[in-house]
Order: structure tokens, then sequence, then C-alpha cells
């Protein structure tokens, strides 16, 4: 019989917005010098707990915080467009608070309901939500009964968690407030379609303010 697929959820590490919370969606913003001693930190946590595949978002910062990881365990890392971080429209580039000065009923609509009320002219959560549940399921249905390590991002993880563990989508910054960056959620993924969250937000780096 056949067994589920555990996937190991990472979000990358620290970019060069981190410290000002500035929005980084689809912008292909790098790492900071902290980003890449956490990709490194991730590295060493994998020659530890080793996995069978490693899959990325396509974004460089995701791409380049799972290198360390495929160098220990000689991997090749594998590129999944469904991974990639959602489009946040105006806020690219942009803090929450700079959107609130412009155009604060917007902004707290955001703030009640980030999937019915998203930004200007970003990608619909709803969307990015299946886009990102569906890769995930791909990637579970590529390697059944293995360890499989998932390096992405922290919205579209979000949504995608609520969407599997049956959370009103609308909830996300709620129930997840923030995935840490290089922290593992281990996640498992069963052959009958439903999931089981196994832990959340364990890290693996010093935290970052």
């Amino acid at each position: 019989m056949t067994t589920g697929t555990t996937l190991l959820l990472a979000r990358h590490g620290q970019t060069v917005w981190h410290a000002e919370n500035r929005y980084a969606g689809v912008s292909d913003v790098p790492l900071t010098d902290t980003g890449r001693a956490q990709a490194e930190a991730l590295g060493r946590w994998a020659a530890a707990h080793p996995v069978d595949a490693i899959w990325t978002s396509p974004l460089s910062r995701a791409v380049a915080t799972a290198e360390p990881a495929c160098r220990a365990l000689g991997l090749t890392p594998r590129r999944e467009p469904g991974l990639r971080e959602c489009d946040f429209g105006v806020l690219e580039g942009r803090t929450l608070a700079e959107f609130a000065a412009e155009d604060p009923a917007a902004a707290e609509a955001f703030r009640t309901d980030p999937v019915a009320h998203p930004f200007p002219r970003a990608e619909d959560p709803a969307a990015a939500a299946e886009r990102g549940t569906a890769a995930l399921r791909r990637i579970a249905a590529a390697h059944p009964g293995e360890r499989v390590l998932v390096v992405a991002h922290n919205t579209l993880f979000r949504l995608v968690l609520c969407t599997l563990l049956s959370i009103p989508a609308r909830e996300y910054r709620r129930v997840f407030p923030r995935l840490r960056n290089v922290a593992i959620s281990e996640l498992r993924m069963n052959t009958d379609g439903s999931a089981a969250l196994l832990s959340l937000n364990v890290p693996c780096a010093p935290e970052v303010p």
C-alpha cells in the first residue's frame, strides 16, 4: 500500500525588502547577506534531515534559498511555476502602511477580508490559492511515500494551507500571521486527497526581527 507524501514547506530567506516589510510578490528581489546565511542554515538542516527531492518557486529568492540544500544532498532542484508568489498589484515594492496613507478605506477592506478585497490590480487570492494547491498536489503525486522540501513564499503558502486544511481563505492573515524565513512546516499529503499539518514554523536558523 502506497503511503502519503511528506512536504516540508520552507519560506525563502530574507530579502532586501524584508526590513521595511515591503510586498515583494512577483518582483524578483534578491536575498540579503542574512538571507544567504539562512539559506546555508537550511542546507545544514537538509543534510541532517535528508529529503528525496527539492522543488522551488521559479523566483530567484526561492531558488537561491534552496541551492545549499541541493548542494548538501546532491539533488537537482525542480522549479514549479505554480509556486510563485502572489502578484500584489499596486503594492509591489510598497508597504501596507504606505497604501493605507493613500487609500485608508481600501486598506481597511483588505485587512477585513483580503480575499474579497485584494489590492488594486493584484492577482485574485482565490486563484492563487487554487494554483498553489494544485502545484503541491502535483508534487505529492510525483513522490508517493517520499519526503520533499518545497521552497516558496509566505502568502502563497498561507493561502494553500487554508485551502488544504479547510480554513476559509479570508482568514489566512489571522490564522497564519507569518511564516518565518526558512522555518519548516511539515505537511502530510494523504493518498485520499486530504492533508494534515504536522508542524508549523519550526526554525532551522536564528530568528530575524
